[in-house]
């Protein structure tokens, strides 16, 4: 945008000098295209500075509308007449501009309101201008009455909203922090006045008596408008404040993204981390739930606590050589606070669980390797005695291998041994084997090693449950199971079935197995869907973080 603004700008120098009718005076004439440029690197300097503020936007499209004004001085009709419509629309921007400072986003209801009468005003009222003026190239009729009522007309309700502006920052003003204010004050003085120096010509020019002097003087300042807006930002306390203003108002929206991502967007820092305090320890977790290093301030590493009711929960750890001013990072943990608060009890409820899980998961596991260790190896050998006694003992024999494959099945339903000794496609493939129906079976990984324990236990029993479902309440004939794990460190489970479909989470019958599924997969931070229409079958799939 910033080259075409340079590029169109040197195309409306050439129409202005390049022929025999040069505009008088010449000065006053290029005064729009330099202030287009004035605006469009300003938008530059703007975006680098903030890439998410709309401020770097807005004063780029000031550029396109200072050089569309400044058509109403070439020679070519069609021009002039685009010239005449968005003559006044500078002055709206800078209203706009005025009241979007400094995230370049309105805030409030008034303050839209008020830039949108700024604009319906710059345009509707220079239609009288262009339509009845002696000499416009849109001329229907020469009616210097209507010309001047539309141009009363036009100041007046354009007072109404510059007095409408003042208030909304005034009251800005007085709600600012005292850094803030500093800034706060000269810069919006500036604004309105700059505002003002067209509208009120004729007060104007009392104090300037040569009208090309006046014309001058008004364009001037209105040009110098974006370089204010610019140092204002920059040097004046506000560098990330808009972000940070924004940032709150995510969050008030009750989204779904996560805070550690609001955050490194809002700072611009991509490797920005969050860490929550454990309560009551010096442990800290990160957003998964995993145990985390204390932070700790080095030369390329920046640390901020994060403070509530005076108790640190958790700390922004950041790049020090890119967020060069700590004091941004400490006003976006203010205004996360109690967010990073919520967020913080939801991990711990997340390690809660996985303890849980963890805790289950290893008692599960000592269970089977002591029923297999102990109580089948002696009726392993129980049986062997009976067979060799031979005769009266064969009677024995029989029920305690009937009790030896009972127990065998109650070992493989506690954990099998499939699972715990060869890992999890071996135990699922086993599983399939048992199946009364075929399973279709897709295995792939990234890592040569294994899952870790928790994570190959609870994707069994997944699948486990997944499938006994399928037949016994969807009758299906068709079952498939895919297993992979990316190098993204991710386990993704596919189970799908031609059932009857219409599987709910927390229904009667399988909806509980279901729900205990959702609830051992979250436990470990992954995600469990199913997608389940009636008649087309059912689809369960879930996402595990493998990392070891």
């Amino acid at each position: 945008m910033t080259v075409a603004v340079l590029l169109a700008g040197l195309g409306e120098l050439a129409l202005l000098y390049s022929g025999a009718n040069a505009p008088d005076p010449p000065f006053a004439a290029a005064l729009f295209v330099l202030g287009a440029w004035i605006y469009a690197a300003a938008g530059v300097i703007a975006w680098l500075r903030r890439p998410s503020s709309l401020m770097g936007l807005l004063l780029t499209g000031g550029g396109f509308l200072w050089l569309g004004a400044g058509l109403n001085n070439t020679t070519v009709p069609a021009l002039v007449a685009a010239g005449q419509i968005v003559q006044t629309l500078p002055i709206a921007l800078l209203i706009h501009l005025l009241l979007a400072f400094p995230s370049g986003r309105l805030r409030s209801t008034a303050a839209r309101v008020t830039t949108l009468a700024a604009y319906v005003i710059s345009l509707v009222g220079q239609i009288p201008l262009y339509l009845y003026r002696a000499g416009s190239p849109l001329m229907v009729a020469d009616r210097p009455d209507l010309v001047d009522a539309g141009r009363w007309t036009q100041r007046g309700f354009g007072a109404v909203v510059v007095l409408s502006a003042c208030v909304l920052l005034a009251r800005r003003f007085l709600a600012a922090p005292p850094a803030q204010r500093r800034v706060l004050a000269p810069l919006s003085l500036y604004g309105i006045v700059a505002v003002l120096v067209i509208p009120f010509n004729s007060l104007l020019s009392e104090l300037i008596a040569d009208p090309i002097m006046r014309a001058n003087v008004q364009l001037t300042v209105m040009a110098l408008v974006p370089i204010a807006f610019v140092l204002a930002a920059t040097l004046g306390g506000f560098a990330r404040t808009g972000d940070v203003e924004e940032l709150g108002a995510q969050l008030g929206t009750g989204g779904r993204r996560r805070l550690t991502d609001l955050l490194a967007e809002t700072l611009g820092d991509r490797s920005l981390e969050l860490l929550f305090r454990v309560p009551d320890t010096d442990g800290w977790v990160n957003g998964d739930g995993v145990f985390a290093v204390p932070p700790s301030a080095n030369g390329r590493r920046g640390v901020v606590e994060v403070e509530l009711a005076g108790e640190t929960i958790g700390a922004i750890a950041y790049d020090a050589t890119l967020l060069t001013r700590p004091a941004e990072v400490r006003e976006a943990a203010r205004v996360v606070a109690l967010a990073l608060d919520r967020e913080r009890l939801t991990v711990e409820l997340r390690v809660s669980r996985a303890r849980l899980v963890e805790a289950s998961d290893t008692e599960r596991r000592r269970i089977a390797r002591d029923l297999h260790d102990g109580l089948q190896s002696r009726l392993v050998l129980l049986a062997v005695q009976a067979g060799v006694a031979g005769g009266a003992a064969a009677e024995l024999h029989d029920e305690i291998q009937t009790a030896i494959d009972e127990l065998r099945a109650l070992v493989d339903g506690v954990m099998p041994a499939e699972l715990t000794e060869r890992g999890l496609a071996a135990a699922v493939e086993a599983l399939a084997d048992r199946m009364p129906t075929a399973v279709a079976l897709s295995f792939e990984s990234a890592h040569a090693d294994r899952l870790p324990p928790l994570v190959e236990s609870t994707g069994y029993l997944v699948v486990a449950e997944a499938l006994v479902n399928a037949v016994k309440h969807a009758r299906a004939d068709e079952l498939a199971v895919s297993l992979r794990c990316g190098a993204d460190d991710w386990l993704r489970i596919e189970i799908s079935d031609d059932g009857i479909g219409g599987a709910r989470i927390g229904r009667a019958g399988a909806g509980h197995g279901l729900r205990s599924m959702v609830d051992r997969v979250e436990a470990l931070g992954g995600r469990l869907r199913i997608d389940s229409a009636t008649g087309a079958g059912t689809c369960v799939r879930v996402e595990l973080p493998c990392a070891s």
